[in-house]
């Protein structure tokens, strides 16, 4: 494996520390804006289904249009790709932002704003391993995505506050309109970056049908990449039933509204550190250390299962989202050092489809069979899913060879097609909002 530098990317790398702070703007303002949503709508309509429409329009087209986005992002300039998505993005949270402050928001101008900004994000999104190998260098990689899941992780856990802050002494539509702010800047930053070229030539690019079919063969080739993918979206599923049942389990059992805020910080705070704790780690192993890390999870799921303490709760939350923070920055080193840069953004943007599409599904599941079994019944079959599925990945032979100077051609590998394994010249890779991750 390569020797990380001794100086952090972000002391020596002037392009890494523009992309850095611009990134860093635009989570800011992204993280106060669920918060600040939910009570725009909610004020504006009295309706929960009024939120949920807004909240599917958002969500829709992203996960339409993730897997065009990925072939975009690979055809095109990855820089220009997410340059024009913070624009669109900057148009639409400020448009939100004037609809709010007028004092007279109509509900399908919010929908149609969200619904433009979800498809934005379909195309930003798989841009981000194509920007991190274009500016940072294969032995910083880590650390510059350690530092980008710190960042992350500390606006996640402290948006809802900026959020309540703002939203109680400006009103929401100013949390818009900051939002709105960050894309601006993040657009004009990565104005100023130059990339090392990660796109195909011209001469070679395909329909879009063939494109997206190589994308996906690129995934289905890999067994170590496909097998984890399974995984993880197993995880985001059960994520999804903790987040749907957890807080009922709290309030009813273990003490009420502040048990469940407890946990939900305990998370936050064991993110963060699991996110620093990455930019150390260089185990030989990443992508069976990472998968491994995963079935931490099991435990906040049994115990709420069991009506643990809140503590013992609070614990195992912070436990699991540790090992989320942990694995995160492992596996988008591994991927981006892996994976062809010529293919990078269309292999992530299935791995952001599935766990996105995961979510949802847990969304869903969870409420009617915990009506129909109890509250406990959804929460030990999820609890079992996440450990079955990340254990399994180890008895797959490219999931426990994987490493990052792991010759072309591993067991797993189909040598019809270009070798993850394989370190390219120009290599790369995200899976929010992962586990997502």
């Amino acid at each position: 494996m390569p020797r990380p530098s001794v100086r952090h990317p972000l002391l020596r790398n002037a392009r890494f520390r523009r992309f850095f702070l611009g990134r860093c703007l635009s989570l800011a303002g992204d993280a106060v804006i669920p918060s600040a949503l939910a009570l725009a709508v909610l004020h504006a309509t009295g309706s929960a289904s009024a939120l949920a429409l807004v909240l599917g329009c958002a969500m829709v087209p992203r996960l339409v249009l993730l897997p065009l986005g990925g072939v975009i992002a690979d055809r095109f300039n990855p820089r220009i790709v997410a340059l024009i998505t913070d624009l669109v993005r900057c148009a639409g949270q400020l448009f939100v932002g004037i609809e709010l402050l007028s004092g007279k928001p109509e509900l399908w101008q919010i929908a149609v704003a969200e619904a433009i900004g979800g498809a934005a994000s379909a195309f930003a999104m798989p841009t981000l391993a194509s920007l991190i190998v274009g500016i940072v260098g294969e032995n910083d990689r880590q650390a510059a995505n350690s530092a980008l899941a710190v960042v992350r992780s500390g606006t996640l856990a402290g948006g809802p506050a900026l959020a309540g802050l703002l939203v109680l002494t400006a009103g929401p539509g100013w949390a818009f309109v900051l939002d709105a702010a960050s894309f601006a800047v993040s657009a004009a930053l990565l104005a100023t970056l130059r990339l090392s070229r990660t796109t195909a030539p011209a001469e070679e690019r395909r329909s879009l049908r063939s494109d997206l079919v190589e994308g996906w063969h690129e995934v289905r080739s890999r067994g170590w990449y496909w097998t984890s993918l399974v995984a993880h979206a197993t995880w985001n599923g059960a994520a999804a039933v903790l987040a749907t049942l957890g807080p009922a389990v709290a309030v009813k059992e273990l003490g009420g509204d502040g048990a469940w805020i407890v946990i939900a910080q305990a998370g936050a705070v064991g993110l963060l550190l699991g996110s620093l704790l990455s930019g150390r780690a260089r185990p030989r192993r990443p992508i069976l250390t990472g998968n491994l890390v995963l079935t931490t999870y099991v435990l906040p799921l049994g115990l709420l299962a069991l009506h643990a303490p809140a503590p013992a709760v609070a614990a195992a939350f912070g436990v699991a989202l540790a090992g989320l923070g942990f694995f995160n920055p492992l596996w988008e080193t591994a991927v981006q050092t892996a994976v062809p840069a010529a293919v990078l953004a269309r292999v992530t943007s299935y791995d952001w489809l599935l766990s996105l599409a995961a979510m949802p599904l847990g969304y869903v599941l969870a409420p009617l069979a915990a009506d129909a079994w109890g509250e406990a019944t959804p929460l030990w079959i999820a609890a079992a899913a996440v450990g079955l599925a990340c254990v399994a990945t180890a008895g797959v032979p490219g999931v426990r060879q994987f490493t990052l100077n792991t010759p072309a051609n591993p067991p797993d590998a189909d040598v019809s097609s270009p070798d993850l394994h394989r370190r390219p010249s120009a290599p790369r890779r995200t899976p929010a909002d992962r586990p997502r991750r």
